[in-house]
């Protein structure tokens, strides 16, 4: 588990274009969907795409969300980000589509009560969850997050009131990086653990 967690990475570049073993996706997505949740309502579902047809629409959608920011930059960091890959949707061959559901469960969820987020926060832990899971079987995951919700809800058919919540590219790749790539290009340096705890109070 430990090594998982230290080898994980959202991979962009390095996927071979083989498609993932069936029998690997459904262990990776058993393990998300044995992920605690908030009320044990599982208020997660997962919607596989392999159809390259979608994989492409989505794409071409993504490499436009992609423009607008960094058209939105200074031009210091524009050119920092030109060369950061940040998807790899027809590389993997296959996308995963977690959503969440706030209404599973009924309207008195215990958990829920006083903190509504729990129920998404339950919904991205079945995402770690299929992370780690994909790691440990030397599968690479790509959390894809330039998109417009509204058009990846239009695309693979959500309704309503469920959302979706993360593009996830899934595909055997060629090697993890051993340095995440946002570090390796410069665009931020990671915080060390001793900047983060704090006792007692913030």
């Amino acid at each position: 588990m430990y090594d998982a967690i230290r080898m994980r990475r959202d991979v962009r570049a390095e996927f071979t274009g083989d498609r993932i073993d069936e029998e690997q996706l459904t262990r990776i997505l058993r393990a998300g969907h044995n992920a605690p949740s908030v009320g044990n309502t599982q208020p997660w579902d997962f919607v596989v795409v392999q159809d390259p047809a979608t994989l492409g629409t989505f794409a071409d959608h993504v490499a436009g969300c992609r423009r607008n920011f960094a058209d939105s930059l200074p031009p210091e960091r524009q050119e920092t980000f030109d060369p950061i890959k940040v998807e790899g949707i027809r590389e993997s061959g296959t996308g995963i589509v977690v959503t969440y559901d706030p209404s599973r469960g009924g309207a008195n969820i215990l958990g829920r009560h006083t903190v509504d987020d729990t129920g998404v926060f339950s919904a991205v832990l079945a995402i770690q969850n299929i992370w780690l899971a994909a790691v440990a079987e030397g599968i690479g995951v790509g959390w894809v997050s330039f998109y417009e919700e509204d058009f990846l809800t239009e695309l693979v058919k959500v309704p309503a009131p469920i959302r979706p919540i993360a593009w996830l590219c899934v595909g055997p790749v060629s090697r993890f990086q051993d340095t995440p790539d946002l570090v390796r290009f410069g665009w931020r340096e990671a915080r060390p653990l001793s900047e983060a705890v704090h006792r007692e109070s913030f």
